[in-house]
C-alpha cells in the first residue's frame, strides 16, 4: 500500500470546504468513509463504531442524493429539518450528523492517544478516548457494550504495523487529527447554535 492507511483520507480532506469556506456534504462524508478501513483493522473491538458510522453516512448520503443541488452544503441537511421540526427525530439527518461527528471525535481522540502515549496498551487508549468523548452521551446499555468491546482491542504494535503501510504512521495520524478536528468543532458549534448538540442516545 502506498503511504499509510490515512493517505486517502488526507487527500480527500483538501476538498471538504467550498471556496466560500462552507463544509460540502459529499467531500465530508468521503473523508469519514476513508476512515472505515482504519476501523476495520481494529477487528471486533470497533464493530459497533463501524456500524454506527456506516449507518449515519448512508442516512446523510441518501438525503443528499435526493437533491444534490439543494443539499450540496452539509448544514443544509439540518436546516431543512429544523424548519420542518423533524431534527430531533431518531432517524433524522441531524441525529445522523451529530452521532457521526461524535464517533469521529472518539476516533480522533483515540489516534491522538496513540501518538501521545506510546506506553499505553490499545485497550487503555480506547477506553480513555471513549470516556472523553462518547461516554456522557451513551445510556447504560450502550456504555457497557462499548466497555466490553474495548477489551477485544488488537495488540497495539501489530495494529500500528498494519495501518502504517509504507509511510510514517505517526505523522499521518497526527496530520489527520489536526486537519480533521476543525470540521468536527464546526459541526458541534453549528448544532449547538440550533440547540441540537446535546441529544443523548436512547
Amino acid at each position: 500500500m502506498e503511504g499509510t492507511v490515512f493517505t486517502p483520507a488526507l487527500e480527500k480532506i483538501q476538498h471538504v470546504k467550498s471556496e466560500q469556506g462552507e463544509i460540502l456534504t459529499m467531500p465530508f462524508l468521503e473523508v469519514c468513509k476513508q476512515i472505515l478501513p482504519v476501523i476495520d483493522k481494529f477487528g471486533a473491538a470497533m464493530a459497533l463504531v463501524k456500524t454506527d458510522i456506516n449507518g449515519n453516512i448512508s442516512r446523510l448520503e441518501s438525503m443528499y442524493n435526493s437533491n444534490p443541488v439543494k443539499f450540496n452544503y452539509l448544514y443544509s441537511l439540518v436546516q431543512i429539518e429544523v424548519e420542518t421540526k423533524t431534527a430531533k427525530s431518531a432517524s433524522s439527518c441531524t441525529n445522523g450528523l451529530l452521532w457521526l461527528t461524535r464517533a469521529m471525535d472518539f476516533l480522533v481522540a483515540l489516534f491522538q492517544n496513540l501518538i501521545e502515549h506510546e506506553d499505553w496498551t490499545m485497550s487503555q487508549a480506547c477506553t480513555d478516548s471513549y470516556n472523553k468523548t462518547l461516554k456522557k452521551w451513551h445510556g447504560w446499555l450502550a456504555s457497557s457494550s462499548f466497555t466490553l468491546a474495548m477489551k477485544l482491542a488488537p495488540d497495539r504494535k501489530k495494529f500500528m504495523e498494519v495501518v502504517g503501510g509504507s509511510g510514517d504512521i505517526n505523522v499521518d495520524m497526527g496530520k489527520f487529527c489536526s486537519e480533521f478536528s476543525p470540521f468536527l468543532e464546526e459541526n458541534h458549534k453549528f448544532l449547538a447554535r440550533c440547540g441540537l448538540d446535546d441529544m443523548k442516545a436512547s
